[in-house]
C-alpha cells in the first residue's frame, strides 16, 4: 500500500515535501505518492532520489495556496492536489493523506471525498500537545469553532481511541478543559458536557485546567475548536518566547556561554519536546479516511514526521477502531449521518 502526500500544501512547496517523501520512503519502506504539479515536482525527484526509493508522482493541475479562501477556491479548482489525493485514498490506492496545506481546505475536500465515519456529527482536528509525562491529545484545535455538548462527547470518544493507537495507553483518562476542576465550573458549554461524560463510559476524570494539561494528568484533553486553537497558538508562542529569551540570556556573556555549553544536552531535549515537527501533523477524526494536516510552516522533517504519524495510525488500525466505537456507542440518526 501507500501514503498519499500534498506535493504542493507547505508554505516552501514542493521542496520539503520531495526532501520529507524521500526520507519516509526510506525509513517505513512504503510507497509514497506525491501528488501535484508534475513540471514542478518531476524534476527535484529525479534530482534528490538517487537510491531510487518507492516514491512516485500523480498529476495535480491545481494548486490551493494558502492565502485563499478554503471553500470557495476548492469548488473553482476540483482538480487540485488535495481532491486528487484524497480520490487516491478512496479508490484503494492509498491508506492516508497527508497535506501542509489549508486546513479548511483539507476539512472541505476531506468531507468531499470521503465523508464522514457515519454517526459522527462533526470531525475534529486532534493535536499532540508535549506534557511534563510524554504527550497528551487534545481535541479540537480548529476545526469547529462553534459547538453542542453531544460534539466534544464523540470528540472525547475518538480522542480516547486515538490515544490508544497513537500512544499506547490502554485506557485513557478524559479530562475536560475548563476554567476550574469542580463540576460547577466553566460555561454552559462545559457544565452541559459535563454530564454527558459521566454517562458515555470513558475514564472520565472531570474538568482539567491548563496547569493540569501540561502536568500530564489527562491523556486526552477535550474542547471546541475556538478554545483548542487560542490554546495550541497561545502554547506555540509561549514556548518560542522562552527559548528565545533564554537563549539571549545564555549568549550574553562568556560566563553564561560556559554554563550553556556544558547544558547543552539538557537544552537540546527540551527543544526537541517543544518542536512541533517531531509529530508533524494532526489527524482529522471523524472523517471516513485517515487524513492528517501539518503546518503551513512544515520542514522536510515536519513532513517525514508527519508520513511517520500516518503510517502508525494506518498500521494501528485506527480507523478501523473509531468506525466500531462511533457506531456502537452512537444511534444512528438522520441528525447525525
Amino acid at each position: 500500500m501507500a501514503i498519499v502526500l500534498d506535493g504542493m500544501g507547505s508554505d516552501q512547496y514542493p521542496e520539503p515535501e520531495v526532501t520529507g517523501a524521500l526520507t519516509a520512503a526510506e525509513e517505513l519502506q512504503e510507497e509514497i505518492i506525491l501528488v501535484g504539479q508534475q513540471e514542478l515536482l518531476e524534476p527535484r525527484l529525479k534530482a534528490a532520489n538517487t537510491k531510487g526509493l518507492p516514491v512516485r508522482i500523480v498529476h495535480a493541475p491545481d494548486v490551493l495556496e494558502m492565502g485563499e479562501k478554503a471553500v470557495e477556491s476548492a469548488r473553482k479548482k476540483p482538480n487540485n492536489s488535495m481532491a486528487i489525493g484524497l480520490d487516491l485514498v478512496k479508490s484503494g490506492e492509498a491508506r492516508a493523506f497527508v497535506t501542509a496545506g489549508n486546513t479548511g481546505a483539507a476539512m472541505f475536500n476531506g468531507l468531499r471525498k470521503l465523508g464522514r465515519i457515519k454517526g459522527v456529527q462533526r470531525p475534529a482536528l486532534t493535536a499532540m500537545f508535549p506534557v511534563m509525562t510524554g504527550y497528551t491529545v487534545v481535541l479540537d484545535i480548529g476545526a469547529n469553532a462553534d459547538c453542542r455538548p453531544n460534539f466534544l462527547q464523540q470528540f472525547a470518544v475518538m480522542g480516547s481511541i486515538y490515544a490508544q493507537k497513537a500512544l499506547g495507553v490502554e485506557n485513557p483518562r478524559i479530562g475536560l478543559l475548563s476554567n476550574g476542576e469542580e463540576a460547577g465550573k466553566g460555561n454552559q458549554l462545559i457544565k452541559d458536557t459535563y454530564h454527558l461524560m459521566e454517562e458515555i463510559g470513558l475514564n472520565f476524570i472531570g474538568n482539567v485546567e491548563a496547569k493540569e494539561l501540561f502536568a500530564g494528568h489527562a491523556d486526552v484533553v477535550v474542547t471546541d475548536g475556538f478554545t483548542g486553537n487560542v490554546l495550541l497558538k497561545t502554547s506555540e508562542s509561549v514556548a518560542k518566547m522562552l527559548l528565545t529569551v533564554l537563549k539571549e540570556e545564555l549568549m550574553a556573556s562568556t560566563r553564561t556561554k560556559m554554563g550553556a555549553f556544558l547544558a547543552k544536552p539538557a537544552f537540546g531535549k527540551v527543544k526537541k519536546m517543544l518542536d512541533p515537527s517531531e509529530v508533524g501533523a494532526a489527524p482529522l477524526l471523524g472523517i471516513d479516511g485517515l487524513v492528517f494536516v501539518g503546518h503551513g510552516r512544515s520542514d522536510a522533517h515536519a513532513i517525514h514526521s508527519a508520513l511517520r504519524a500516518a503510517h502508525v495510525a494506518a498500521n494501528n488500525n485506527l480507523l478501523e477502531a473509531l468506525r466500531e466505537n462511533i457506531q456502537s456507542r452512537f444511534e444512528t440518526t438522520p441528525e447525525n449521518e
